[in-house]
């Protein structure tokens, strides 16, 4: 099973993220990710084959910044496309949007080719990219992150637990659940989601569980949740 952590955070969040999934080994996966946001608003990301210790070999290596508050991560069991470098998460489109995804989108062929017809361009095998590119398609409206994720989603068929981030947006993680549990961690230096709650446990014990077809807004200091109709839930 795939693993996700994210968050936004005052401090920089990668350490954060890599002790995250490691908390998530236990659950099975074949590669590794995270991407952080800049404090420019860049997304730099690190992706690697095997375990998460090669992952940290990689950051180590310093040949990519990875300072920054905000950021996503993720453990990837193979479904759609082998295990490589090309298609663990987090996926980017156009330096835009990134996202980590547990679930299948099982449209994601149709999706595929509506999105090659528009112009995207595919650099995975993965049922996940098109996500990426749904949402990105979405802000072109220059509407809020949230909002592109919730009209995104409406076009996908199959599970999903989402995180995304985008420089549009600084300073949000935007998550949304459907058949695949996601929980929403609460710090007083952040706020943070994972796909299990003891990916999170040694930095709070303050929980929300996103019900199905909830979407959150996360912030350093907002937890924002929605209905799948925008309807909000929960503001703290």
């Amino acid at each position: 099973m795939c693993g996700i952590v994210g968050g936004v955070y005052k401090h920089d969040i990668v350490d954060l993220l890599v002790e995250g999934i490691k908390r998530l080994e236990y659950r099975g996966y074949d590669s590794a990710g995270l991407v952080v946001m800049s404090t420019d608003n860049k997304l730099n990301r690190v992706r690697s084959v095997g375990k998460v210790s090669n992952l940290e070999k990689r950051i180590e290596d310093k040949k990519i910044p990875l300072d920054g508050g905000t950021g996503i991560a993720h453990t990837r069991w193979a479904t759609h496309g082998e295990p490589s470098n090309r298609n663990a998460h987090p996926h980017i489109c156009n330096h835009t949007v990134s996202v980590v995804h547990n679930g299948i989108i099982e449209n994601f062929a149709e999706l595929k080719q509506q999105q090659k017809s528009l112009g995207y361009k595919f650099t995975s095998d993965t049922d996940t990219e098109v996500i990426a590119h749904a949402i990105h398609l979405e802000l072109q409206a220059d509407i809020s992150l949230v909002e592109a994720t919730r009209n995104a989603i409406k076009s996908f068929e199959g599970a999903y637990g989402l995180g995304v981030v985008s420089p549009k947006h600084p300073g949000h993680v935007v998550a949304a659940r459907s058949g695949s549990p996601l929980v929403i961690g609460i710090n007083s230096d952040g706020n943070f989601i994972a796909s299990d709650q003891m990916a999170l446990i040694d930095i709070t014990k303050k929980f929300i569980l996103l019900e199905e077809g909830d979407i959150a807004d996360i912030t350093i200091d907002s937890v924002t949740i929605y209905d799948k109709n925008g309807g909000k839930l929960l503001e703290k």
